[in-house]
Formats: C-alpha cells, sequence, structure tokens
C-alpha cells in the first residue's frame, strides 16, 4: 500500500520524466516516436522509482528502453536539477516497459470473440491452465 508521499513523489517524478524524454526525442530529432510514462512507483523508503514506459511504436520498445538504461545517470542528474527544490535525494531509476495496453488488447480481442478456439484449434494449448 503506497503512502500519500509515495504517491505525490511519484506523480512530481512521472511528469518532470515525461519532460525529460519527450524533450530528448525532439531535441534529437527524432520522428514518429512516443515517449510517456505511465507509472511511477516508489519505494516506502524513497531509495528506488520504478519507471514504466509506454513507447509507440511498440516495435522500437527493446532498443529504445536499452537506450534509456545506458543514459540513466544523464536522466537522474537532469532529474534532480528540477526536483532540488522538492527533494533532498532522487531515487534510483529502474525503467520497464509497461505492456499493459497491449494485455488489454488481447483480453478485448478475447472478449470479442476473435479469438475463437472451436475454429481455431491452436488456441486451445495457449488458454489451458497448467
Amino acid at each position: 500500500m503506497e503512502t500519500n508521499r509515495q504517491k505525490k513523489i511519484g506523480t512530481l517524478l512521472q511528469q518532470d520524466l515525461v519532460d525529460i524524454l519527450q524533450g530528448e526525442v525532439r531535441k534529437n530529432g527524432i520522428a514518429n516516436l512516443i515517449i510517456s510514462v505511465s507509472k511511477v512507483n516508489v519505494t516506502s523508503d524513497l531509495s528506488i522509482a520504478k519507471v514504466y514506459l509506454s513507447i509507440f511504436p511498440a516495435d522500437k520498445g527493446p532498443e529504445l528502453l536499452e537506450a534509456i538504461r545506458t543514459n540513466t545517470p544523464l536522466i537522474k542528474h537532469d532529474l534532480a536539477q528540477r526536483v532540488k527544490q522538492q527533494l533532498r535525494r532522487v531515487p534510483n531509476l529502474i525503467f520497464y516497459i509497461d505492456d499493459s495496453l497491449d494485455y488489454i488488447e488481447q483480453i478485448d480481442n478475447a472478449l470479442k470473440g476473435e479469438e475463437n478456439p472451436i475454429e481455431n484449434r491452436g488456441l486451445l494449448a495457449k488458454r489451458k491452465k497448467s
């Protein structure tokens, strides 16, 4: 259960990380790429922040995530400059791909009946419980 302080810090970090990442995309002139920060979870001791990124188009996700992880110290420095009045220490940033939209789309397709296991027998093995 997150405390109010964790939620406030998560929201603060989320807003500033969006500005930093979108600014880098614009500054480098990369076209047709959208990066959004869908959620930031901060640990109770405020030392680690798990940052969930949604990247469109999704096929660029893994290589972009690797580039972001490589540049984490620079991103943390930029973030520290922005939040130095609100936070004493900036938490360590750990980046993840947020695949919840893909998961929601799969559920939506299953509910619409587009995945019919009677017509497509290959889906049965995928749906079996282990």
